[in-house]
């Protein structure tokens, strides 16, 4: 292939190898063009759509190199069920003094019983844990629409006809919130995709929001502390949330086990009993045993009755690791990235978390109102 061809609305480099990568064109599509466009920039242009693309650490941190400099105000997506493995730390390093909207993705998905304020709160405290000042806080739903009007008050406020970066790791749902943004920002006839910054072939799209700004689209970049990169296609539907989360409460006692599927497991080491109410995918079946049964249930029971895991993904899924906590508040949340969490009603407990070494499970205070 011609290594010098290169997308006429993004500026990537023609490839036809992969789907997920960016510069993709089926080779079909080729044949003696000179002027082509990427799929994604394609879908865009002719479907108002845009595609996700993964980035790695590497290639992210050069695209961010290049609008460091200039003008523009950064949306931070997030994925609610997976904050941890979904904020990125190391972005105001990267883009300098420039103002950050944190958006918290899936509201949809979250109990009503969920004390938005709180949800807020705890957001922008785990952003400033890791040095990350942020102008606003919005909690959304890409997929309903949720909390949008909220959104686009905030990127009128703070971008003064300046450019809008929307960033974000992979599956937070980012392509589906700027194809809203797209439908209601610019209307179905104005869509275009004919400006890059040159010497980048990393994929940006850029969205006119008026004579002097844009909308700009980036890559999804790749966080390998993800869980998601780590189960197959078909776990992947399993563990994440369609519909709103049903909680499940359990009643346990010290010596007892819950088995999230067999991707992590939940151990009561000590305390009275108490209540245990669990938030995760409908579709994720919960298994209770005795702890002193746990080692042998999974060593002959993984990828059958503890499912998932599949085949497929026991064979990429990191090992377990483990962290054990004293739980000294009511109503604590023990969040395990990438499935959900599971909130104590009653301090006084100590439990055991086994998860995938590639996460790492955290406490948080609930900010649901269930059992109270």
């Amino acid at each position: 292939m011609n290594k010098d061809l290169y997308c006429l609305g993004c500026g990537a480099i023609i490839q036809t190898k992969d789907k997920e990568q960016a510069g993709y064109v089926p080779a079909s599509a080729l044949k003696t063009r000179d002027d082509v466009l990427c799929r994604r920039c394609f879908r865009l242009k002719h479907y108002n759509e845009t595609e996700d693309i993964e980035l790695t650490a590497d290639d992210f941190h050069q695209m961010i190199s290049d609008i460091r400099l200039k003008e523009g105000i950064i949306i931070h997506m997030v994925d609610l069920f997976d904050v941890e493995g979904s904020l990125i730390g190391s972005l105001p390093r990267m883009i300098g003094n420039k103002d950050i909207i944190l958006v918290g993705n899936k509201i949809d998905l979250l109990p009503k019983s969920t004390n938005k304020r709180k949800l807020s709160q705890w957001l922008r405290r785990t952003a400033n844990e890791v040095g990350m000042k942020v102008k606003d806080v919005c909690l959304i739903s890409s997929t309903k629409g949720i909390g949008l009007e909220e959104l686009k008050y905030f990127i009128e406020k703070y971008r003064e006809r300046k450019d809008v970066y929307i960033v974000g790791t992979t599956n937070v749902g980012k392509s589906t919130l700027i194809n809203r943004l797209i439908q209601d920002t610019v209307g179905e006839e104005d869509v275009i995709t004919t400006s890059y910054f040159p010497g980048t072939t990393l994929g940006f799209i850029e969205i006119p929001l008026d004579d002097s700004s844009s909308l700009i689209d980036t890559p999804g970049i790749v966080n390998e502390r993800q869980i998601v990169h780590y189960v197959s296609n078909q776990d992947l539907k399993k563990i994440t949330p369609k519909n709103e989360i049903k909680p499940r409460t359990y009643q346990l006692r010290e010596g007892q086990t819950l088995f999230l599927g067999g991707i992590a497991r939940f151990d009561i080491i000590s305390g009275e009993d108490n209540s245990y109410i669990c938030y995760f995918s409908n579709e994720l079946k919960i298994h209770r045993t005795p702890l002193d049964n746990a080692d042998k249930l999974y060593r002959e029971h993984l990828g059958k009755l503890l499912s998932p895991p599949n085949k497929k993904t026991m064979k990429q899924l990191p090992e377990f690791t483990k962290n054990t906590f004293k739980i000294t508040e009511d109503f604590t949340d023990v969040v395990i990235p990438g499935l959900g969490w599971i909130t104590i009603k009653h301090a006084g407990v100590t439990v055991t978390v086994h998860y995938p070494k590639s996460t790492a499970v955290s406490l948080r205070e609930a900010f649901t109102k269930d059992g109270r």
